[in-house]
């Protein structure tokens, strides 16, 4: 199998593992700034922090001007991907986007200046370079542009737990909308928002903060950690404390995003206590929902709740400059929707990289494969209403690895 390749238009595709110290690694950055659909998660930064963690067998998928080494060399599209060659339970391969539990999105970066071009590039290049020809895009944007692009190159495709995840949108919004947005909150929801935010404030004021310098992140995130470790992850062991790994990444993430301003932590705080925290990833006028943790002991005030309404007021009142808030969250995920009322529709997209004869085939077992997750999903819910324990979540559950 080459790792590099030539593709019609004078591109090349390329295939290489994911080096922090490659020389590419700025025409990777400057994809990701300029990228037609915003993915923090694929972009250079966060993606090699999440390396170590959660990067066994992935490699970096290249649609570029020229080889990735050459001098000048400018990148049209990347993709990191592993290759899936029994997901079926039959020798039928296919290239998996890269996700996990701090990769709630899978849209490919696509050169803002050439979305067309880029994409056609990246689905000519896994046949071009020995590749299986199919691609699974999870937790992908379902409409908008890449639904465009997909549909305007004919390209044979089909979705997979689709779901609406809950979004602020505020980008059409004129500034006198933007001050009301809140105003669809029933009377009744109001009023338990001011007897929740009366309890917290009981033995002290509760102060809404914002950070984003790297010395303010790397604290926090240790509170952040440790605010979890209090509650019941904690106690289950289930909680970032006991997985090393994962702190040692977000701490590498939140260190490279911090340096370039592209990170915040929201939180709520009384005197030194932090009541409830939030990382948010940024790209330009856009933030991402990555982690929320709440402080348990208070279940009545709900601060986590009450950080999301005081990030939504914030935001509302141009109090930051942003437009969008992605709540990356699972349909059935409240918090995610009980502020924000737009929806970004998301699904698993399956896509034929370019004549695939086997395409059918692949797409008639996918659908098996969901219906049985489906299955199991309601078994486990009925489970877990009579009271009994409830074995564990499927996989290709919405908002989950597929």
């Amino acid at each position: 199998m080459p790792d590099t390749a030539t593709l019609p238009h004078g591109l090349v595709a390329a295939i290489r593992l994911l080096d922090p110290a490659a020389a590419w690694i700025p025409a990777w950055r400057a994809l990701g700034d300029g990228s037609a659909i915003r993915n923090p998660f694929y972009e250079a930064g966060y993606a090699l922090a999440a390396r170590d963690a959660f990067g066994a067998g992935v490699r970096l998928l290249i649609v570029a001007d020229r080889p990735p080494e050459a001098l000048g060399a400018r990148f049209h599209a990347a993709w990191p991907f592993r290759v899936s060659r029994w997901r079926w339970g039959l020798p039928l391969p296919v290239l998996m986007g890269w996700t996990h539990g701090y990769c709630p999105f899978g849209a490919p970066l696509l050169d803002g200046a050439g979305p067309e071009a880029a994409l056609a590039g990246l689905l000519a290049a896994p046949r071009a370079l020995g590749l299986p020809p199919r691609l699974l895009l999870p937790n992908a944007p379902a409409d908008g542009l890449l639904a465009d692009l997909l549909a305007a190159r004919g390209a044979a495709r089909a979705a997979y737990w689709p779901h609406r995840r809950g979004l602020l949108d505020l980008s059409a919004q004129a500034p006198e909308a933007r001050a009301s947005y809140l105003g669809h909150l029933s009377g009744q929801r109001r009023r338990k928002l001011r007897r929740a935010h009366a309890r917290l404030e009981v033995e002290g004021a509760v102060a809404f903060d914002m950070l984003d310098t790297p010395a303010a992140l790397d604290r926090a995130l240790t509170e952040h950690v440790a605010l979890e470790a209090a509650g019941w992850k904690g106690r289950a062991g289930t909680g970032l404390g006991q997985r090393p790994a994962e702190v040692a990444f977000l701490r590498a993430a939140l260190a490279d995003l911090g340096a370039e301003g592209r990170v915040r932590i929201a939180r709520l705080r009384r005197a030194d206590r932090t009541l409830a925290s939030l990382i948010l990833p940024v790209t330009g006028s856009e933030a991402w929902v990555l982690k929320i943790v709440h402080d348990e002991a208070e279940p009545e005030a709900a601060p986590g709740v009450q950080l999301v309404h005081r990030l939504t007021e914030t935001v509302a009142s141009g109090g930051w400059a942003l437009d969008r808030i992605d709540s990356c969250a699972p349909p059935d995920f409240a918090l995610g929707s009980l502020f924000w009322t737009e929806r970004r529709m998301i699904a698993h997209l399956l896509v034929a990289a370019g004549h695939d004869p086997l395409f059918p085939v692949a797409r008639a077992l996918e659908r098996l494969r969901e219906r049985v997750a489906q299955a199991r999903l309601t078994g486990r819910r009925l489970t877990s209403r009579s009271g009994r324990s409830a074995p564990a979540a499927p996989g290709s559950a919405p908002g989950r690895d597929p």
